[in-house]
């Protein structure tokens, strides 16, 4: 049975998850404005940390729908996207309440451990989606030649 001590570490876990795949997609929205305003061909480093910086300031929603109105290379992620911002969400705003005293008996942090695992899951598909959109495979660059094996991040 799980201890706390497990939930805590398994939030740990999806929160990083949650904070790469905004990262990802903060670096793909970058890469897109930067082409867009001609950064790569003729570098302007302050214009380009005025990017980074309103970039940094986006939610992950916010992400989202701003790459969204820049590119249709995501379309086919876009499910995918959505439903990984809706397990941050849910993780990061509402998961201690929703769970409660769960966390006060074995029964419950069973129920919060797999919570945790569904959430994780959704929020690593979409992250390794991502990456392989952008050209990046885990598995690949981890010596493992089956993309439906998980890497550990």
């Amino acid at each position: 049975m799980p201890t706390l001590d497990d939930v805590y570490r398994k939030f740990g876990e999806a929160a990083e998850a949650a904070q790469l795949l905004e990262t990802e997609l903060g670096n793909t929205l970058l890469s897109i404005r930067g082409t867009e305003e001609g950064l790569f061909a003729q570098p302007e480093p302050a214009r380009a940390s005025d990017l980074m910086q309103a970039i940094n300031r986006h939610t992950l929603g916010q992400l989202l729908k701003s790459i969204q109105t820049k590119t249709q290379v995501l379309d086919e992620l876009e499910q995918l996207l959505w439903d990984a911002l809706q397990a941050r969400n849910s993780l990061l705003h509402s998961f201690y309440r929703k769970h409660n005293f769960r966390r006060n008996s074995e029964e419950g942090r069973e129920v919060m451990m797999k919570d945790l695992h569904r959430l994780h899951a959704k929020l690593l598909a979409a992250y390794e989606a991502l990456l392989r959109a952008s050209g990046v495979d885990l598995n690949a660059l981890a010596g493992y030649p089956d993309p439906t094996r998980h890497v550990p991040i």
